[in-house]
């Protein structure tokens, strides 16, 4: 029996519907907390063979879901309704959507995740961006490295915080006294308060990531503005500072300049393993250990996906930059002179 199951993102969690082939619900609509990330997969996993269906708008789930050997599909918002200001479609529709339409849908495959069949859009878009983020950066609105003539470079990490792997990370980093700076999506956040109070205590430094790691270009300003503002309220007082990093990197001349329009400041990256799509922790390494410069800011992750192997590379990596004589900073630090 074919399945077609939508998972839909609210303010304070998730949505899942099950639709059969005639697009007759196979059980009760299911809610999941922003906490209840690790039941809300093993609720998926129990499914049988279900073929899963997400937004544009919703990057934080098709990572473990591709790992784990699910079918995932994207739906743009070509293929749906009008979606709210805050919040995407419901699950029953992208779960119907993808049972009456799916040859219009994007199936994801693991080694380019969400942007599956958007890539080039992306690259477009930060082309057409050059000029703009030239001279934001000059003004002080972006950065993606720091000082090339001082040895000082910014360790990061996306799309947590992560009931798995952002503590084990957090461990990593206290067992070597190395800061960092954590890009935040809001709704695990809000989810798990003490992993961001932890973050925050142990002297790391707190930035934007979005409320659902939306793909930006899909978004009003008005959306945009809502998502940074929510992920903001769950931030504030726990070491945030004004700091935003696009997901996926997506940008425009327009978006940077909504951006600079919200008092943020974006913060790009010049070092990038690719470790959300699982390489092998010692490539993850090696990449790094290849790449880094002076005043590099390196890109990682501690949520979003199967992090096992960023966690595994990690030791590698602050041990390969201590012997070159790299202090690690957070972003804030390498900003200044």
């Amino acid at each position: 029996m074919v399945v077609y199951t939508g998972i839909a993102w609210t303010g304070d969690g998730y949505e899942i519907s099950v639709i059969d082939r005639s697009g007759t619900r196979k059980m009760p609509d299911q809610r999941f907390g922003a906490a209840d990330l690790l039941v809300l997969f093993e609720y998926i996993f129990a499914l049988q063979s279900p073929t899963v269906v997400v937004d544009s708008s919703n990057g934080m789930l098709d990572g473990t879901m591709l790992a784990a050997g699910l079918t995932v599909y994207r739906a743009d918002p070509w293929t749906l309704g009008a979606a709210p200001e805050f919040g995407s479609v419901s699950a029953f529709s992208l779960a119907e959507t993808a049972r009456a339409n799916l040859p219009k849908l994007v199936r994801l495959e693991l080694a380019s995740g969400s942007l599956t069949g958007r890539l080039a859009e992306v690259e477009k878009g930060i082309l057409e961006a050059r000029i703009t983020e030239r001279e934001l950066t000059e003004a002080g609105h972006c950065i993606s490295h720091g000082r090339r003539d001082l040895r000082r470079i910014a360790l990061t990490f996306d799309d947590g915080p992560h009931p798995l792997y952002t503590g084990q990370v957090l461990d990593t980093l206290q067992r070597y006294g190395i800061p960092a700076t954590f890009f935040c999506v809001g709704l695990h956040a809000s989810g798990l308060p003490g992993l961001v109070t932890r973050i925050g205590e142990a002297g790391h430094e707190l930035g934007n990531h979005t409320w659902s790691h939306a793909f930006l270009p899909d978004l009003s300003r008005r959306q945009l503005a809502t998502q940074v503002e929510r992920t903001a309220e769950c931030l504030t007082g726990r070491g945030a500072r004004s700091w935003f990093r696009p997901p996926y990197g997506s940008r425009s001349s327009v978006i940077l300049s909504w951006l600079v329009g919200l008092k943020l400041t974006t913060v790009l990256w010049d070092v990038e393993p690719f470790d959300w799509a699982m390489p092998g922790a010692g490539v993850i390494a090696a990449r790094v250990l290849a790449d880094t410069r002076p005043g590099s800011i390196l890109l990682l992750h501690d949520g979003g996906g199967d992090r096992s192997q960023t966690v595994a590379a990690l030791p590698q990596i602050i041990e390969g930059l201590l012997s070159q004589d790299y202090e690690f900073v957070t972003v804030s630090s390498l900003t200044t002179a």
